[in-house]
């Protein structure tokens, strides 16, 4: 059993498991030009595109020697792709799900995986009773489903166009929820550029868009967003496009190919990335098992505490009614009445000790309890600010409050100096020395151990 199912840490079953090649996910509004630059990218057209909703699976593009595809069913269960933890979502998910080997584009070593247009539905994600019910809008947890690639993806790109600059509330949802600390890896991209005629137009898109951002990104500083243009049909002569602005028109042709370029980067990406999620996932189950640990202490000191003053009282009863029987003190009937005023005051204090530690358990597992714990544990990182522990607590505080309300204090492990001294030697030891394998030689970098 690992450290993570022995603790019922945050970190999901087989997230160490890879996809068997590095890929790039696709994900933003319909209509917003994915599946045209996925064709842009491949040099020959793969994926249906259109200005309706065109595609409602997520579909991975893989090269091979020849053109094949394959469905839902037959990719998640392929052993060797590494797709088969989707089956947690469900068999809507399997059935809109699909592989397209193709031969003869650029992509020689890696996979582009395509996903549904997001689109508002008509109830705006709720059901009749007004809760939010995005998992019957498609008949699968796609937030979910989203996040799931993302996290094993190398480069995630967000499209955003003209038309719907950052107002469909899906689209904002995922960014918020199923991409949030990924920065390292999500190009946010406006695409469709060419199409404003006056600059009036353009900026008042660009500007609702990062309006809409900064909703869902909790800070002051917007992230780059990557402003371009496919070729135009024919020819990409910029005297045939609605603006005399050729120096304009440049920008948007250049900022295209620093995407491309990225996203042909997925491959080099992979093994920082992985390195990345190494890093993630050891703080994360780190401070889990820190916080974990210190509520099971409290609790267990306050259970033997109990233990102690009920034995004591029963150890000291029953030897008091041992020593005036053997001396004859008091008669044996008065003996036993002792005796058993002795067991009663046992019994009721095992009530009163089990009704105490159970409003104890509550009170630790509470929020309040539970960040107690976490200041205690994590003084020093408190004290100086340190806003990456506090964002690592925020991702593992719900996790941790949940798992305790379902298994209980009582059935929390011990977790021993030795599990604790691994992981601080994989992030303070291991971790830095991949980094320096994993990085090209540098001014002041130290020589591979």
């Amino acid at each position: 059993m690992t450290l993570n199912e022995k603790l019922h840490g945050p970190l999901a079953k087989n997230s160490d498991q890879s996809t068997a090649l590095p890929f790039v996910l696709f994900v933003g509004n319909h209509s917003s030009g994915k599946s045209s630059f996925i064709n842009y990218i491949l040099q020959r057209n793969v994926q249906t595109a259109g200005v309706a909703p065109t595609d409602d699976c997520f579909t991975v593009i893989a090269p091979g020697p020849t053109d094949q595809d394959r469905d839902g069913p037959a990719l998640i269960g392929d052993p060797d792709m590494g797709f088969r933890n989707l089956r947690q979502f469900g068999p809507t998910l399997i059935h809109h799900t699909q592989l397209k080997i193709r031969a003869e584009t650029r992509i020689q070593n890696f996979m582009l995986v395509d996903s549904p247009g997001m689109i508002d539905s008509p109830s705006g994600g709720q059901s009749s009773s007004g809760v939010a019910n995005s998992n019957m809008d498609r008949g699968y947890d796609f937030q979910n489903v989203v996040k799931w690639f993302a996290e094993r993806a190398d480069v995630v790109l967000l499209f955003f166009d003209p038309d719907k600059p950052g107002t469909t509330g899906e689209t904002l949802k995922i960014l918020l929820h199923a991409l949030g600390g990924m920065d390292h890896k999500l190009l946010i991209i406006l695409n469709k550029a060419d199409q404003f005629k006056k600059i009036h137009d353009f900026a008042r898109a660009y500007g609702s868009l990062c309006w809409n951002l900064s909703k869902v990104i909790p800070r002051k500083d917007i992230p780059r967003i990557y402003t371009m243009c496919l070729p135009v049909k024919k020819t990409d002569d910029i005297t045939l496009l609605p603006t005399t602005d050729t120096n304009a028109f440049a920008d948007l042709h250049q900022t295209r190919d620093d995407v491309v370029s990225e996203v042909m980067k997925a491959p080099e990406r992979r093994i920082n990335n992985v390195i990345t999620n190494l890093h993630d996932c050891v703080n994360l189950l780190l401070m889990h098992a820190v916080v974990l640990e210190e509520s099971r202490k409290k609790y267990e000191a306050l259970k033997w505490r109990f233990r102690l003053q009920i034995g004591s009282t029963m150890v000291a009863g029953l030897g008091i009614a041992g020593l005036t029987s053997y001396f004859a003190v008091l008669p044996l009937p008065y003996t036993s009445g002792f005796v058993a005023a002795t067991m009663a005051s046992c019994g009721g204090m095992v009530w009163f000790s089990n009704s105490q530690l159970k409003e104890y358990a509550k009170s630790l597992n509470s929020p309040e309890g539970l960040s107690s714990a976490f200041q205690r544990t994590h003084m020093n990182e408190i004290r100086n600010a340190d806003e990456y522990t506090t964002n690592v607590w925020q991702r593992v505080r719900d996790h941790l409050r949940v798992g305790l309300e379902s298994f209980g204090l009582d059935n929390v492990p011990a977790i021993s100096k030795k599990e604790l001294d691994h992981m601080n030697l994989i992030l303070e030891s291991e971790v830095p020395r991949l980094r320096r394998l994993a990085s090209p030689t540098h001014f002041g970098s130290k020589k591979s151990e």
